[in-house]
This record gives C-alpha cells, sequence and structure tokens, in this order.
C-alpha cells in the first residue's frame, strides 16, 4: 500500500527577525530580570499540492509572518494572561508588577501578548496562531499543520506545531 507524498513548505529568512525585551517567571516564584533577545523565526506549512502544485505561496507565507514579526520588534513583550504578572495601562504608560517589583514602559515601547508567559514556546504559538487567522481565512487552501520555530539564542530554538482547522 502506498502513501501519497507530504508536503512542506519551509521560509526563514535573514529579516525574519526581531529585537525585543522580556522576562519570564519560573518554579512559581522566580521571576528573570528584564533582558533582550535578537529573536528569529521560520515556518513550515504541511499539506498536499494545490493546482499549481504549490503547498502555499512562499512570498504570501513570508509576507505575513514578516508584518506579524515587525509588530514585535524593538517591543517589550508582556504577558497579559499570567497569574502573578499584573498588567495594567494608565494613559500612556504601561505597569507590570509581580509580588514587589514593578515597571513602567511607555505604550508605544509594549506589545501586550494574550499568552501565560512570555516563554519562546508561547511566542511560537502566538505567531503561530497569527498565521493561522490568515490562512484560516482563505478557504481554497488545504494546509493541514502550521509549524512556527523561534530562536531566542544562537542554537536554542522554541517549536509549536498547530493544527489548522478544516471548514
Amino acid at each position: 500500500m502506498n502513501k501519497p507524498a507530504l508536503y512542506k513548505v519551509r521560509v526563514t529568512k535573514d529579516h525574519l527577525v526581531f529585537s525585543a525585551a522580556h522576562f519570564i517567571t519560573f518554579n512559581g516564584n522566580i521571576c528573570e530580570r528584564l533582558h533582550g533577545h535578537n529573536w528569529r523565526v521560520a515556518a513550515e506549512l504541511t499539506g498536499p499540492l494545490d493546482e499549481n502544485g504549490y503547498v502555499f505561496d512562499f512570498i504570501a507565507l513570508r509576507d505575513q509572518l514578516q508584518k506579524t514579526v515587525d509588530t514585535l520588534d524593538h517591543r517589550v513583550l508582556l504577558p497579559t494572561q499570567h497569574q502573578k504578572i499584573k498588567v495594567s495601562e494608565e494613559h500612556d504608560e504601561i505597569q507590570a508588577t509581580f509580588e514587589k517589583r514593578r515597571w513602567v514602559f511607555p505604550k508605544e515601547d509594549c506589545i501586550l501578548l494574550p499568552l501565560e508567559n512570555t516563554t519562546a514556546e508561547l511566542i511560537a504559538r502566538w505567531i503561530g496562531q497569527q498565521l493561522l487567522t490568515v490562512i484560516g481565512s482563505d478557504a481554497s487552501n488545504q494546509i493541514e499543520s502550521v509549524q512556527i520555530e523561534v530562536e531566542e539564542n544562537f542554537g536554542q530554538w522554541a517549536i509549536c506545531q498547530l493544527p489548522v482547522p478544516q471548514s
């Protein structure tokens, strides 16, 4: 019995990078110091070939991924669904608190992410979800999964694979 061929397209470019600051918590009560990374992003889509012999157009994938990456660039990444980090907005400022620690940033320097923590894994999931909103709006494609890879530091990748809901 022959299995059908499996096709994937993958995009990673030198310009699919963003510089951003974050801090994460772990082990319940440990909170890192605010620090930054030069993050790198790659995307891979899996699915059958369309009538043009494509899984998905490389240029469309690159451009959509670039839009998402650009929203993160030169920002402080703050989680809005963390149990202990409280994020609030007042006037033109964003305040984040964790236990006795407090940070205040200009609003324009922040991006509030609907995440539990700003780990590379959860950032990869968020980027994948942003990509899915565009891919899912095109009923003609048959993409089966989206895989996003986020490199936080050279050689340290977080990978999230999301199934694409079929309509």
